[in-house]
């Protein structure tokens, strides 16, 4: 049960670090990240429905796709509401999320599909582990850990770090703030979208799936702190294994309940997250 949730919470890392990566570095609220997810998930779905392509390949497509579909919605929509009151980049991010999900449902429909890849469990030191699961969790631990090196050594990783400190001073120091916000929503969305296929062999994909995950994202984001790509992580797996017990004991209502209880202790108790960064 605990290793079944860590495992869960792999796949809430890879989104919640999409949509802390975007706050961090242009202070948008992204409410349409979940649909950016199950953008990533039909990708998925069709290519393995249409081709046959096994959906951890699928990655090789989705990626690159919700990559350039998060410039292209920067550079028309988000890039100009950044440093303007939030209310607006909420209401246009919410007005892009319903966007998404109603041009979602007139494609493909209301219909819940799936991806039959991997099912089962296998034995690992006696105990039986989903390999969805499994397989969603070690792919997206890779991902994560690539973005954290870029973030941490890569060139232009030092130059979201700076634009999300101090976007005057890193202009200042040459830095290409415009740039870095354009790659960092990209990324965000690149992010997004492979969470969407790791989601997509896990859960059944329709065009609402993506509300339930982006409730989770902020759930995460709050409990490992805003602006922190490594809290966002820990905290998707303490998550995955609140949920994955709270499941088992009560019921998956419950669960969820449980969970947003837990945003709310997190709120009042440590507003600025376990490793969140304190607003000067």
């Amino acid at each position: 049960m605990a290793i079944s949730g860590l495992l869960l919470g792999g796949v809430y890392a890879l989104l919640a670090g999409g949509l802390n990566l975007i706050f961090g570095v242009m202070r948008v609220i992204n409410l349409a990240h979940g649909e950016l997810l199950m953008l990533g998930a039909y990708t998925t779905f069709w290519l393995f429905a249409r081709t046959g392509m096994n959906p951890v390949l699928s990655l090789l497509l989705s990626i690159p796709l919700l990559f350039l579909l998060g410039a292209l919605v920067q550079r028309l929509l988000v890039g100009r509401v950044v440093r303007r009151p939030l209310l607006i980049s909420l209401l246009m991010t919410f007005g892009l999320s319903l966007f998404l999900t109603g041009l979602a449902q007139q494609l493909w429909t209301n219909d819940y599909r799936s991806v039959p890849y991997l099912s089962g469990s296998i034995g690992v030191a006696g105990l039986a582990v989903s390999r969805p699961r499994l397989v969603a969790f070690a792919v997206a631990l890779v991902l994560s850990a690539a973005t954290y090196a870029f973030l941490r050594w890569g060139r232009w990783g030092r130059a979201l770090r700076a634009t999300a400190q101090n976007p005057d001073a890193a202009l200042a120091c040459g830095v290409n703030v415009d740039r870095a916000r354009l790659l960092a929503f990209a990324l965000g969305a690149a992010l997004a979208g492979a969470a969407g296929t790791l989601a997509a062999f896990m859960y059944t994909v329709f065009p609402e799936m993506g509300h339930t995950f982006m409730l989770k994202a902020f759930a995460v984001i709050v409990l490992g702190g805003m602006g922190s790509f490594a809290g966002a992580f820990l905290a998707a797996l303490l998550l995955g294994l609140v949920e994955a017990y709270a499941a088992f004991w009560t019921t998956t209502q419950i669960a969820e309940a449980i969970i947003y209880l837990l945003l709310v202790l997190a709120l009042l108790l440590r507003p600025n997250g376990l490793f969140g960064l304190r607003e000067s």
